[in-house]
This record gives C-alpha cells, structure tokens and sequence, in this order.
C-alpha cells in the first residue's frame, strides 16, 4: 500500500534531499523516501513519509534509527521526516536493502 523511493548520490546538500523528499511526499502522500548522500567521505541519510504513509504505520524516524548503525552512525526524527548520519559509504546497499524489510514490519 506505500511507494518506497529510495536513491544514493553525491555531493548533495541535505537540504536538497529534503527538499525532494518533501515535495515527493506532498505530490503522493503514500510514498516513503529514502535518500542518501556522500560528503567528505561521510554518510547522511534523508527520510520522509507521507500522510497516508504515516497512518499506514511508516515511521521516518524509526526507519532511519534501524538502519543507521549498519552504516556506522545514528540518527531519527519524527515519523514524516528524519536525518541522520555515518562513516562508511560501501554499507549503503546493505543499508537500503535492510530500509525495506523495516519499512514492511512497520506497516504490517
């Protein structure tokens, strides 16, 4: 019943991943975003959850305390919408394939 987006760049600001989580989640409010960006050799994650998302059980906040460790860090935040941080770039495809079994027992 949700839209899990989720996409890895560099360079980006976390305003800029903000701003994109932010506007995907306001088109569709289904939609769980999660972005992640490298710089200076350092991790941060972005997530946002729509309104209808958020009923459904999504949890930005919880997503990204679940999955930050795997990446060397911590972080969390409300349930529409949370940062975070980590150390080590080459964990973000594990990080986004665990982010998918999280999101799943959420919305059970």
């Amino acid at each position: 019943g949700i839209k899990f987006v989720k996409a890895s760049f560099v360079d980006a600001t976390v305003d800029a991943l903000r701003d994109s989580a932010d506007k995907i989640v306001a088109k569709d409010d289904t939609a769980v975003c999660l972005f992640s960006t490298v710089i200076d050799g350092k991790v941060l994650l972005v997530s946002a959850c729509g309104a209808n998302a958020v009923k459904m059980g999504a949890h930005a906040g919880n997503l990204l305390k679940s999955i930050s460790p795997i990446l060397g860090g911590g972080g969390g935040g409300r349930p529409n919408s949370a940062s975070s941080g980590g150390k080590d770039a080459s964990k973000i495809p594990e990080a986004f394939s665990s982010a998918e079994s999280v999101i799943a027992d959420q919305i059970k």
